[in-house]
């Protein structure tokens, strides 16, 4: 079942990755192959996780891409829930079409 309000993924990776090895900021950039001012911006929810750093996050720090990938959907999902109210849409009815000679010969 999804959360209603899941953290910002940044949260996890400060809590699970970061802060278990005591790593900065900057050791933690460098773990991943990234700069640090990215590194930043993902923990502090100025950035999501993108497929390319669930990847990276995977292979440093472990778990699988679809789990870091995913926590960026479940993030993501829970926030536009929150102005789903706002969504204006009309609802599809196809039109009623003819049959086809299969569905005509049956």
């Amino acid at each position: 079942m999804a959360m209603k309000n899941p953290p910002h993924p940044g949260r996890s990776i400060r809590v699970s990755c970061l802060e278990p090895f005591d790593l900065t900021v900057a050791e933690g950039a460098k773990a991943l192959g990234v700069t640090r001012q990215t590194l930043y911006k993902l923990l502090n929810g100025q950035s999501r996780v993108s497929a390319e750093m669930a990847i990276r996050l995977a292979k440093a720090f472990g778990g699988t891409p679809h789990t870091w990938y995913g926590m960026q959907t479940a993030y993501d999902l829970a926030t536009a829930n929150k102005k789903a109210h706002k969504i204006k849409v009309v609802p599809y009815l196809p039109k009623k079409t003819k049959p086809s000679l299969r569905q005509a010969n049956v």
